[in-house]
């Protein structure tokens, strides 16, 4: 049966280019360990924005406003080819790769950040990019809403893979969206963590009858840089960990089978065998035989939204 990992080591906190040097580290040692799937958390590139959760809400302006700047600086222009040393180890070593990542728009006004999610094929392409349609709480001053142009399920060596981040996962009408299109691994990286978490992904896996592998960054506060702005203020302690990660994967019905991985920088391997989902869903199929087209209309607008076109 095909392997993934999971990885959830810390980046090298707001900077792109170490960051994408250390995905390519994780990528070749994981794929020469036998992974097919190799995933990451949520804005593994260049680090989640922790520090919103911490800032006092209107208040900081000059603190949140130098954080920014960096995190924009850091930021990846998919556009742009930023991405191309993840896509270049992907296909040197014939795996598929899902990573988490601070998007930079480049095509209009070119600040604006999106938050969002790649699949790389065993070729290097992008067989998907999706951008997190709606951020949570203090992420709205951090990210843009992205579109469902990305809200896809597309083909993989493991099987049919589809990926919603973090609280998008709580939108049951996106897990709808991927549900009809068979997906067979479904991917919630997060960064989230603990038991409700998980209580949640178990019911993913029950509820679509499919796959479920998840994970945040396990990361203390000593993996933040010394000169982060603020640091010693919103991180006084260097040993307090910021975020468990608990990387888990469950299988179609609910038991987990490899995990959590709790407060470990690791990696977290286990097998997924997509013939398995169909069986499962035999009982429910919540996009099949257990829908009701003749009640329930479900209508999805894919095409990109641009907030303008220019006509020459």
């Amino acid at each position: 049966m095909p392997t993934i990992a999971i990885a959830q080591a810390p980046p090298a906190y707001l900077d792109r280019a170490a960051t994408l040097e250390k995905a390519t580290q994780i990528i070749s040692a994981e794929a020469d360990a036998g992974a097919q799937l190799i995933m990451f958390p949520e804005a593994y590139v260049p680090g989640y924005p922790t520090w919103i959760w911490r800032l006092r809400p209107g208040g900081d302006h000059a603190l949140t406003s130098d954080l920014h700047r960096e995190l924009v600086a850091s930021a990846v222009d998919v556009a742009r080819g930023d991405l191309q040393p993840v896509q270049d180890a992907a296909r040197q070593h014939a795996v598929t790769v899902c990573l988490g990542l601070h998007e930079r728009e480049g095509a209009y006004s070119r600040t604006t950040l999106f938050n969002s999610y790649v699949i790389i094929g065993p070729d290097g392409s992008l067989l998907n990019h999706y951008r997190k349609m709606v951020p949570t709480n203090p992420e709205r001053m951090v990210w843009g809403r992205g579109d469902a142009s990305g809200l896809r399920v597309v083909d993989t060596p493991v099987g049919r893979v589809g990926a919603l981040i973090c609280w998008g996962n709580f939108m049951p009408l996106s897990r709808q969206a991927l549900y009809a299109q068979g997906v067979e691994l479904y991917l919630a990286p997060t960064w989230d963590y603990g038991e409700d978490w998980i209580g949640s992904m178990r019911h993913i896996a029950r509820e679509g009858r499919c796959w479920v592998a998840s994970c945040a960054t396990a990361m203390q506060a000593s993996d933040l840089p010394d000169d982060l702005p603020g640091r010693a203020e919103l991180y006084a302690d260097p040993d307090e960990w910021i975020n468990d990660g608990d990387a888990i994967l469950i299988a179609p019905g609910g038991k987990v089978v490899a995990g959590p991985l709790h407060r470990d920088k690791g990696v977290l391997r286990g097998e997924v065998d997509a013939s398995r989902v169909a069986s499962a869903r035999r009982s429910l199929d919540v996009a099949g035989h257990y829908s009701r087209p003749d009640i329930f209309k479900l209508s999805i607008d894919r095409r990109p939204q641009r907030p303008v076109d220019f006509d020459d």
